[in-house]
C-alpha cells in the first residue's frame, strides 16, 4: 500500500461516489468549497498498485484554542480490513502533526455499533465532546416507488401533501447561483423566527457554486400567487440526495409547502439513479427539549429509516491544547442544547 495526494476530480469521485455509504461530505467539490473560503484542505488516496482502496478528505480549521483537522463522512474504505484501517489512521496522525493540529476530528460513514466504537478505541481515538456533521439521520430508500413511500408515511404527512396540492402551489427549480440571494433573504427571516444564527450569503453562495459546476445541486422553490413559501437547497452526489438546507415563511407553514418540495426532489433523485434520500439530522424521541425536536418529528412523518452513524471521535495530538477544546466545547454544547 502507498499513499498519494488526490489530484483529479475524476479519480477522486470515481472512487468515493462508487461506495454506497458515501455522500457529498467526502466529495471533491465540497473541498473546492472549503478552498474557496481560504481553508487548507487535505485529500489523500491509498493505493494498492494502481487500484485505489481508500480515500479521505479533511479541512483544517483554526481556532484560538488550537488548530484541528475535520474529516466528516470519511475515511471511505473497508472498515473490516484492520490492516488498511490502521494504515489510514496512521497517515491521518502524520498529516495532522505536520499541519500543527492539536487534534483530528473524524466522523466516519460507519453505522453505530459496539464494534465500531471498539474500532475507534483500537485506533487510539476518543469520543469527541462536540458532533461533526450529522450523527443521527432520517433516510428514505429511493428504490421504493413514490406510492410505497407515501404508504409508509404518516397520515399527517399525506394530509399535508394533499393540502399543498389543492392549494395549487408552483414548484420552481434552479441551478443558477443567483438564486442563493433569494434563499438567504428568506433564511434571515426564518432564523429570526426560529431563534438560530443564519449562514452568511457568501457561505451559501460559495457552496452552491462549488456543486453547481458539476450539476450536483438544485434549489427548489415553492410559490403561491407569486409569493415564496419555502425553499430547499438539495445536493445530489453518488448514491445519495441530501436535504442540505431548508427555509420557509409563515405562509409556507400554513400551506404545508415543504412536503411538496421534497417529493419533487425525490423524483429528480430517481431520474439520476440515486438510491437514498437523506433528510439529515434528527434527535431521539426522548429529547423533547432539544431545539431540533420539532423538525425531527416532521422528518419522521416521512416514514424514514433512522440511521445512527458512529459519532465523531478525536485523535489527540497535543493533549494540553486539546484539554482546552474539550472544556470549551462541552460548555458550548450545554448552552446550545445540542
Amino acid at each position: 500500500m502507498n499513499i498519494v495526494e488526490g489530484e483529479t476530480r475524476e479519480e477522486w469521485d470515481g472512487f468515493v461516489a462508487s461506495h454506497k455509504e458515501a455522500n457529498f461530505l467526502q466529495s471533491w467539490d465540497f473541498y473546492e468549497f472549503h478552498k474557496s473560503r481560504g481553508k487548507k484542505i487535505v485529500r489523500r488516496l491509498v493505493k494498492e498498485g494502481d487500484k485505489i482502496i481508500a480515500a479521505y478528505a479533511g479541512v483544517v480549521e483554526t481556532a484560538k484554542r488550537g488548530t484541528y483537522m475535520a474529516i466528516a463522512g470519511g475515511p471511505i474504505m473497508d472498515f473490516g480490513n484492520k490492516k488498511l484501517v490502521k494504515f489510514v489512521f496512521d497517515d491521518i496522525r502524520t498529516v495532522g502533526k505536520n499541519l500543527g493540529c492539536a487534534f483530528v476530528r473524524v466522523r466516519p460513514q460507519l453505522p453505530l455499533s459496539s464494534k465500531s466504537l471498539e474500532l475507534m478505541r483500537e485506533m487510539g481515538l476518543k469520543k469527541a465532546p462536540m458532533y461533526l456533521s450529522v450523527e443521527y439521520a432520517g433516510v428514505l430508500d429511493l428504490t421504493k416507488s413514490e406510492e410505497e413511500i407515501l404508504k409508509d408515511a404518516s397520515q399527517g404527512f399525506r394530509r399535508k401533501l394533499r393540502k399543498a396540492e389543492k392549494a395549487e402551489i408552483k414548484i420552481e427549480v434552479s441551478k443558477d447561483p443567483a438564486i442563493v440571494k433569494t434563499f438567504y433573504n428568506l433564511e434571515v427571516k426564518h432564523a429570526k423566527r426560529q431563534g438560530f444564527v443564519a449562514f452568511s450569503e457568501s457561505f451559501l453562495t460559495k457552496q452552491f457554486e462549488a456543486f453547481a459546476k458539476n450539476d450536483e445541486v438544485l434549489m427548489y422553490t415553492a410559490k403561491k400567487d407569486g409569493e415564496i413559501l419555502a425553499m430547499n437547497f438539495m445536493i445530489f452526489y453518488g448514491p445519495e440526495a441530501s436535504y442540505h438546507y431548508g427555509v420557509s415563511s409563515d405562509l409556507g407553514t400554513k400551506y404545508s409547502a415543504a412536503p411538496l418540495l421534497h417529493m419533487e426532489a425525490m423524483k429528480e433523485a430517481r431520474n439520476r439513479g440515486i438510491i437514498r434520500y437523506n433528510l439529515w439530522g434528527i434527535v431521539g424521541l426522548e429529547e423533547k427539549s432539544h431545539r431540533f425536536f420539532g423538525v425531527s418529528e416532521f422528518k419522521r412523518s416521512f416514514g424514514c429509516e433512522e440511521l445512527k452513524y458512529t459519532p465523531a471521535h478525536d485523535m489527540v495530538l497535543n493533549p494540553v491544547k486539546y484539554q482546552l477544546t474539550k472544556i470549551v466545547e462541552t460548555a458550548r454544547k450545554k448552552i446550545r442544547h445540542v
